[in-house]
């Protein structure tokens, strides 16, 4: 049995599991707006289908903060259909989009102000999407627990009462073992990096199993 998230992230990081991935960061084009979107188009759903709906925004030329919070509604809709749950998730995504214009004023701004209490408070922002965000998005040290997560250490015989506590035990096995993560990369490597690509991980584990 393990006792840590750091073992964990030790034996997945022997697997290699990351080494098809474009992106360091493991999320398609971290740091970029596009992640917002992927994260409410990926709540219960696979993400090849959010794929599909991304590309649909991006062929319309959509793809960005001002245009999806004008963009009318049953056009959005229809282009994220492939995500599905089509309705809800446009209404959501272009509440979104329009609270952080008004907020925020640009996207910019939203990754250097946003806060977890404000995106938890947005309509359809859960805990696993606002620390996505946080995480992908805006680059912040978050680290993003899922069903994945859960799954893994359920296999392990560890059971967690909520989101919370997997998070705490997760994070405090990475950070009370900060420099002998530093030794396992054999270089300088800060927390967002360790946070995304070790949640990257689990997931790619997970779906292999």
């Amino acid at each position: 049995m393990l006792n840590s998230s750091f073992e964990i992230l030790k034996a997945l990081k022997e697997a290699d599991l990351l080494k098809d991935t474009v992106d360091p960061y493991w999320w398609p084009n971290c740091g970029t707006f596009e992640v917002i979107v992927g994260a409410l188009l990926t709540q219960q759903t696979k993400w090849e289908k959010v794929e599909h709906s991304l590309k649909n925004l991006r062929d319309h030329n959509v793809l960005e903060l001002y245009s999806l919070a004008e963009l009318n509604i049953d056009t959005l809709a229809y282009l994220i259909k492939p995500s599905g749950f089509y309705n809800t998730k446009s209404k959501r995504l272009k509440l979104l989009c329009q609270a952080i214009v008004e907020t925020f004023g640009d996207f910019e701004n939203f990754q250097n102000s946003v806060s977890r209490e404000w995106l938890i408070s947005q309509k359809g922002v859960g805990q696993e999407s606002a620390d996505a965000i946080l995480c992908y998005a805006c680059k912040r040290e978050v680290f993003v627990v899922d069903n994945y997560t859960n799954k893994l250490l359920k296999s392990y015989g560890y059971e967690f009462e909520s989101y919370q506590e997997l998070q705490e035990w997760m994070v405090h096995g990475i950070e009370s073992n900060y420099e002998n993560i530093q030794k396992l990369y054999n270089s300088e490597v800060d927390l967002f990096t360790i946070y995304s690509r070790f949640h990257g991980k689990i997931v790619e584990y997970e779906k292999k199993r």
